[in-house]
């Protein structure tokens, strides 16, 4: 996903943050490919979209900290 997604203002269904790199970083325990946990990633399909949203803010926050 582009760095320009903005999920605070996203319309509709909230995108897959996945792009099929799936490999799990030993040290920081998240996807290296999507920056996700694996909870979050067992639970994207199930989740609502404020569950989404989160998930996506989670991630942008962590790829600015890196």
């Amino acid at each position: 996903m582009q760095e320009s997604f903005d999920p605070h203002h996203h319309q509709g269904p909230l995108p897959s943050p996945c792009i099929s790199l799936c490999v799990m970083d030993p040290d920081s325990r998240l996807c290296q490919g999507c920056s996700r946990t694996i909870d979050e990633i067992i639970g994207w399909s199930a989740a609502g979209h404020e569950r989404k949203r989160a998930i996506w803010i989670a991630i942008q926050e962590r790829r600015r900290a890196a």
